[in-house]
Parts: structure tokens; C-alpha cells; sequence
């Protein structure tokens, strides 16, 4: 959010390339100057918020390449999580006897985490999904909800 306050995006998505300052116009020897410095902060900003771990790993990276490696590595993280969630939400049927509203609330936590992760499903589905997952004494009610769609 900073970043994009201060229109130091950029550094994110664009990498920056050497540039041969003797052959180079002056404003490709501004540009290459004005991204350096930029990047340069954006970097230090980006490695003072991590952990000493990271840090260290990181030191030495440009922002492009520390965004792109961080992007690779917690996009494989993203996806276990996604799919970890997804599979407890389907399969996690309400017992039972067990409390409705419990049931709701789980079910509710489970579609939170997603939304977190940006997966967006729209709320038909959610529903259905709830609905499915209600055990066989709520057969009449699942009938009812399908004719009425309530």
C-alpha cells in the first residue's frame, strides 16, 4: 500500500535492467537512475519487514527477484492451505445431533479462510455446499429448500 501511495510500484512488476551509461541517452541514464534509487529503498523497506531468516536470504536481491521468489514460494503454500481448506469443507458433513448453528459457524470459518486466500465462490454455492454436507434428518428440509430455493 505504500508503495502504490508513493508510486514505487513499479519496482515490483519491472525489472531492472543494466544500462551502458556511455551509449545510453541522458534520459535512459535518468530513468535507469530514478528506478536504482527507487528500487534501492523499496528493497530496504521490503527486507526490514522480514523475518531475520528471510533477511539474510534476501539481502543481496533486487525487489523484482525478491518479489518474484516470494510470489513462487508462497504461491505453493497458497495452494496446500487452498486445498487443505477446500477438502475439510467438503467433506466435514454435520453430525448428528450436533448443533446447527456449530455446524453453520465451522462451515462460515472454513469459507472465511478461502475469501482470505481470494478464492471467491458466490453464495449460491456456499449454500449448497452447507447443504449437502446437512445429515439424512434434514432430508425434508433439504426438498423444501430445493422446491423454494429459501
Amino acid at each position: 500500500m505504500a508503495l502504490r501511495f508513493k508510486d514505487k510500484e513499479y519496482v515490483l512488476e519491472n525489472e531492472l535492467n543494466e544500462i551502458d551509461e556511455t551509449t545510453a541517452t541522458p534520459e535512459e541514464n535518468v530513468e535507469y537512475r530514478r528506478h536504482w534509487n527507487d528500487a534501492t529503498k523499496v528493497a530496504c523497506i521490503m527486507v526490514a519487514t522480514m523475518t531475520p531468516e528471510l533477511q539474510r536470504f534476501y539481502e543481496d536481491f533486487w525487489t523484482y527477484e525478491m518479489c518474484k521468489d516470494l510470489m513462487e514460494m508462497y504461491h505453493q503454500q497458497a495452494h496446500q492451505e487452498r486445498y487443505e481448506i477446500v477438502k475439510s469443507l467438503i467433506t466435514r458433513k454435520m453430525k448428528d445431533r450436533e448443533s446447527v448453528t456449530a455446524h453453520l459457524q465451522r462451515m462460515q470459518c472454513y469459507v472465511d479462510r478461502l475469501l482470505k486466500l481470494n478464492v471467491n465462490f458466490d453464495e449460491e454455492l456456499a449454500m449448497d455446499i452447507v447443504v449437502y454436507l446437512l445429515p439424512s434428518c434434514y432430508d425434508q428440509f433439504v426438498m423444501t429448500y430445493h422446491l423454494n430455493k429459501e
